[in-house]
């Protein structure tokens, strides 16, 4: 088995955040963090020789076709998409026998989907990743099948991907109840689905949420992304950075009414 270190690095330069793996599994910390140098890469591979490559998908995202024996068959739900033109992109055959198209990331538009398709996922989250070639896997190679660059998909493409995927809403009706004796942490809950309210008062009423919820010991990592969710819900939303500004300086306000000292 040959070391990798000198294709890891073609990798780097070329823009892509490479993540040295033992077969699939990653073997450095890499979620949310900067890409590695070549002069890392080149370190680490000097003490692992013959560790596989794996690239985060940030800009691109992954269209996964399966072949595996006991599921379906990703290549049939692939051609009875019937538009072969959309899959002319750079593209690998897996160690297992698999395919996987590699496309440029539409701003904001393609998300992470496991079964998009009948043994068909797409990899897109900033923090997921796949093994390329020449890496092994149970002793069988990835393999560029050619060289396209990745291309921008088809629009059309990227509407499917988006409808598949929406959640799919059921029409059975929940029972008419009206519950008596509300509390302040039932409005917080209620909050979080309904939103922040009209457009004058969004500013006061996330300070309210995001107080209420740290005065409930909520911690303030999950306080910022259950922010984040009510202010999705609001009509006219606030700026991600008006939500950090904000739950920041509710947070700094709990630790004085506490008389804590923040780190």
């Amino acid at each position: 088995m040959q070391s990798l270190v000198n294709y890891a690095k073609q990798y780097a330069e070329h823009g892509f955040s490479v993540i040295p793996t033992l077969g699939k599994k990653p073997l450095v910390k890499f979620a949310d963090r900067p890409p590695m140098t070549t002069d890392e890469i080149e370190r680490f591979w000097k003490k692992h020789p013959y560790a596989n490559i794996a690239l985060k998908t940030e800009q691109f995202f992954v269209i996964d076709v399966d072949r595996h024996s006991d599921g379906a068959d990703g290549t049939n739900s692939i051609k009875n998409l019937n538009h072969p033109e959309w899959f002319n992109t750079l593209c690998q055959r897996t160690a297992h026998d698999g395919f996987q198209f590699l496309f440029k990331k539409p701003a904001e538009r393609i998300s992470q989907n496991i079964g998009f398709l009948p043994g068909v996922d797409i990899k897109a989250h900033p923090n997921n990743y796949v093994v390329v070639a020449p890496s092994e896997v149970d002793d069988k190679r990835y393999q560029w099948l050619n060289h396209k660059p990745m291309v921008k998909p088809a629009e059309e493409l990227i509407q499917l991907i988006e409808e598949k995927g929406k959640p799919t809403i059921s029409e059975q009706k929940i029972e008419e109840y009206h519950p008596t004796g509300k509390t302040q942490t039932s409005e917080l809950f209620e909050q979080i689905a309904n939103g922040l309210g009209p457009t004058g008062g969004r500013n006061n009423a996330l300070a309210a949420f995001a107080g209420g919820l740290l005065f409930r010991n909520v911690e303030p990592e999950t306080v910022l992304e259950l922010s984040r969710i009510a202010n999705s819900r609001t009509e006219f939303s606030l700026s991600d950075n008006e939500v950090v500004v904000t739950v920041n300086s509710m947070i700094k306000k709990e630790i004085r009414r506490r008389g804590e000292v923040s780190e």
